[in-house]
């Protein structure tokens, strides 16, 4: 017991409208925020605290852990003692009040937890100019589901005061138990410490030096959280000296993860998904309880969808963010799930698990006695490669991207636009079936809208049209594109990462060299008028304001007032509103620059009579 009792304190407040919890990613905004804007992180703390029943939530025990970004020391500081304050009676805690997701994710379950509190923008960058972030789970150990994140979102715009004890402090350095005698039932806390060195240094025996940028940074040594290619330059320098056969790179949290082979071979999280499902043999726990069904979520490829034909289970296309996931497991329907972003989980826990999807790599390499590469390349020789990428535009002003949104939805699911044709170069691709994506649980009957529209054409491939919120109070729009090949031959041909422009595009994933032109098409699709000229074909012209932002489409560096060196020519008009007219049939090289809107003027144009 330490010192006489601590007081609880109620202090007055007043809501912020913009508090909603973007489903499983909780509530992300800039770190400045958090930690400028009076009350912001206890108004959503108590807002979280009071969706919680009164008779679940008094004595309970609760977790809470962080990625150690920029002010998450100071976050955590406010959880502790507003929870205390709340009738908390017990807190587990990561030692300096680190814990991954995927642990706080499991302590939840092991000891039964009312749910658990994690400080953490994932995979978004860390630091004062950065962003912070508050995630919920329930007492499952998964993300809040909608239901529940409403109901905060609700409690946090009529919230008028939230109880705190601000002289209660603890170690957070300190391992072991500390207690508190409050002026209300309090019970004591705990803290747990790291622990990616002591599972795969300690316990495995990997070298010491073979784990680094282990040591916990409020701004992440400046570097990037997220686990791809495009952050992870040094690890994937480091596998391309051939010196080591397996490398895997985390992101903050732990809940996501990449995998590489010798000589800097890079496996795909939708392969490494799908590989896992096609090996689940050779981990003890399946062996043992059998596997049940595998989960994805829609924008993700459909490699899994053959893993799972083959082994005569069924797999649930799901919207993006894990909360979809839990309910699948939780009625025994799925026993592993994942998504494109890097991000892949199983039945004992509810959120994704970057470590322990390492832990069965491992494993699959030492039951199978190959390496990474040879691993994949035997699994697309068995079921296909399907190659796959991912195009980022962050940054974006909401209402903008409710426009976007808005025009390709109703361009893309009007009836008539089954059946188009549109060429591509030499390709010619036919429209079999268009939607926006909407998910009905099959344990609840939740019916969910309105999560993508996908483009699925006649040979299986697709381009699906996301719209975002994870980056914070900006939107993204994520452009995915996927092609299928069956043909051995194809499958050797050397991925070719696409280019993009500015830090707003963002390559997440390398992709065939083919997949330019369905990234390419994906323009034409935007562009495109309703009705199909005589052959079936689109041609078609644009106009784009610009204004503000900057936008480049995939390819070569041109000027916007330019013509294109590499490719059809470029039409220019000058206005005193800049308006840039753009010929894009079969163009890989164009580039458009200040562009206020992703909103076009479509027009028919003529076709050439030569």
């Amino acid at each position: 017991m330490e010192g006489s009792p601590i007081p609880v304190l109620t202090v007055p407040t007043a809501p912020y409208e913009d508090q909603r919890p973007t489903g499983g990613g909780g509530l992300r905004r800039p770190t400045g925020l958090f930690e400028g804007q009076r009350n912001y992180l206890p108004n959503f703390i108590q807002s979280v605290l009071s969706s919680i029943d009164l008779r679940d939530r008094q004595g309970c025990t609760m977790v809470v852990g962080s990625d150690g970004r920029y002010f998450s020391r100071a976050a955590t500081e406010i959880v502790v003692q507003m929870a205390a304050a709340n009738g908390i009676g017990r807190l587990i805690i990561g030692q300096n009040g680190i814990l991954s997701t995927p642990a706080v994710s499991c302590i939840i379950r092991k000891i039964k937890a009312a749910g658990g509190i994690i400080l953490t923008a994932s995979h978004c960058p860390g630091g004062p100019g950065g962003e912070f972030g508050v995630k919920f789970n329930v007492a499952n150990g998964g993300p809040a589901p909608d239901v529940v994140s409403d109901k905060i979102y609700q409690i946090s715009k009529t919230i008028e005061e939230y109880a705190i004890c601000p002289d209660l402090r603890i170690d957070l350095s300190r391992l072991g138990r500390q207690e508190f005698d409050l002026e209300n039932k309090f019970k004591p806390f705990r803290v747990m410490g790291p622990y990616v060195r002591k599972v795969l240094c300690d316990e495995l025996g990997a070298p010491a030096n073979s784990a680094i940028n282990c040591v916990p940074l409020e701004d992440f040594g400046g570097q990037h959280p997220d686990p791809n290619l495009t952050y992870a330059t040094t690890l994937l320098e480091a596998m391309k000296g051939g010196e080591y056969g397996f490398g895997a790179a985390f992101d903050a949290d732990g809940d996501r993860y990449m995998i590489l082979g010798q000589n800097g071979f890079f496996v795909s999280p939708s392969d490494s998904l799908a590989v896992i499902a096609a090996n689940l043999s050779c981990i003890p726990y399946f062996r043992q309880i059998g596997v049940r069904g595998f989960g994805r979520s829609m924008p993700t490829s459909t490699a899994l969808d053959r893993v799972a034909k083959s082994m005569k289970v069924p797999v649930y296309e799901t919207p993006a963010g894990w909360r979809f996931f839990s309910n699948l497991m939780d009625s025994g329907r799925c026993s592993l799930c994942g998504e494109e972003s890097f991000g892949t989980g199983s039945d004992h826990l509810r959120e994704k698990d970057g470590l322990w999807a390492v832990l069965v790599w491992l494993s699959i390499i030492a039951a199978r006695k190959q390496g990474v590469e040879e691993i994949v390349r035997d699994h697309w020789a068995k079921y296909g490669r399907h190659y796959f990428c991912r195009f980022d535009y962050e940054g974006l002003e909401p209402k903008t991207t409710y426009y976007i949104m808005r025009d390709l939805e109703a361009l893309v699911t009007d009836k008539s636009f089954i059946g188009q044709q549109f060429a591509v170069g030499s390709q010619v691709y036919s429209v079999a079936k268009t939607d926006s994506f909407e998910y009905v649980d099959p344990v609840d009957g939740t019916v969910t809208k309105k999560q993508g529209l996908r483009i699925i054409f006649s040979d299986a491939s697709r381009l699906v049209f996301r719209l975002s919120s994870s980056s914070g109070v900006r939107a993204t729009i994520r452009l995915y594109a996927e092609s299928y090949e069956r043909d051995p031959s194809g499958h050797d041909q050397e991925p070719q990462q696409l280019q993009g422009s500015s830090s707003r595009w963002r390559i997440c994933h390398r992709s065939r060299a083919t997949l330019r032109s369905l990234v390419t098409l994906s323009w034409l699709v935007i562009h495109s008028p309703h009705e199909p000229q005589e052959d079936g074909t689109c041609n078609w012209k644009c106009t784009m304001s610009w204004e503000e932002e900057s936008l480049r489409c995939p390819g070569s560096e041109v000027q916007a007032s330019s013509c294109c060196q590499n490719g059809p020519t470029c039409d220019t008009l000058q206005s005193k509103h800049g308006f840039y007219l753009w010929n894009g049939k079969d163009h890989e090289h164009t580039s458009l620059t200040k562009v206020k809107h992703l909103y076009l003027i479509l027009a028919k144009k003529p076709r050439s009579k030569s």
